[in-house]
């Protein structure tokens, strides 16, 4: 049986949407001290609103974009379009809606699993186990008091960062992060699930592997910074609550966009999820004194 943490059946919940009629679905937003949506949850139920109108096949890839700010304090509807099923790739569209207007657009594509007879991946990075790294609540322990609204909310993702905090630093660092992550606790044996957790997950670390080379932080009062897209691809099989190594790295900032790659791998080197994601990155000149 499925033991699940309080701070993993927070997530769980959170993916479990109502179903209103067919083809929409409605999704809640943690009551949290938050500006707007975070862009993982967004994806995460829309995936999971996709999903749950399939019967052939598992997700093997998404594409998405983020047009607006999510309103954390109004639910959130997922309107699926269910454009193609085929005998092998079922594809369907989603759009997230809130107070009349599109905030979040996704196309994703589910196959039917089939013996493929070319493969290739790239080799994992050799890194120091999970085990031997400090959890990012023990390493954030010291900022407490400053963090307070962090420490209030519930984390369902367990995280071993190899090496600095890149949103600690005020030096700049090279645009490389390597995270592990996955699930605190057991999930059921629902594949649309844990892909639904690591596609939650994958937004939690690309956006600072970007900042990393640069002088600026969320929270300063010049930067403006936001998800534009989103795009995954499910290799293998995976399990969200196993120890899957996150390789990031970001090949370019230019024009106030900037380009983050991400790579989750089983912990036996196993490649399991591609994604790419493209950011706002933008200067803004100080107010008016």
């Amino acid at each position: 049986m499925a033991t699940v943490t309080d701070e993993l059946d927070f997530l769980v919940k959170l993916l479990d949407l109502e179903p209103i009629e067919m083809n929409i679905f409605r999704g809640v937003s943690p009551d949290e001290n938050r500006q707007r949506v975070f862009g993982g949850q967004v994806a995460a139920q829309a995936l999971m609103a996709a999903g749950r109108t399939v019967e052939r096949g598992r997700v093997h890839s998404l594409h998405a974009y983020f047009l607006r700010p999510g309103d954390p304090g109004a639910p959130i509807l997922y309107e699926v379009d269910r454009i193609r099923d085929g005998r092998s790739f079922t594809t369907r569209r989603v759009v997230a809606i809130q107070h009349g207007q599109a905030i979040f657009n996704m196309a994703s594509s589910f196959h039917v699993e089939e013996e493929g007879r070319l493969e290739h991946q790239v080799k994992m990075p050799d890194v120091p186990p999970p085990e031997s790294l400090a959890t990012l609540r023990e390493r954030l322990e010291p900022y407490r008091d400053a963090l307070a609204d962090w420490f209030a909310r519930p984390h369902p993702i367990d995280q071993r960062h190899v090496g600095e905090l890149p949103w600690m630093q005020h030096e700049s660092l090279e645009p490389v992060q390597r995270v592990w992550i996955r699930a605190d606790g057991t999930l059921p044996d629902d594949p649309l699930l844990h892909s639904c957790i690591a596609t939650y997950a994958s937004d939690m670390s690309l956006f600072d592997t970007m900042l990393a080379p640069h002088p600026v932080r969320w929270d300063d009062a010049e930067f403006m910074g936001a998800s534009l897209d989103h795009c995954m691809w499910f290799h293998r099989p995976f399990r969200a609550d196993e120890w899957l190594l996150y390789d990031m790295d970001s090949p370019n900032a230019y024009g106030a966009r900037g380009l983050a790659r991400g790579f989750l791998f089983r912990r036996d080197g196993t490649l399991a999820v591609s994604m790419v994601q493209e950011g706002l990155m933008r200067l803004v000149p100080h107010p008016a004194s």
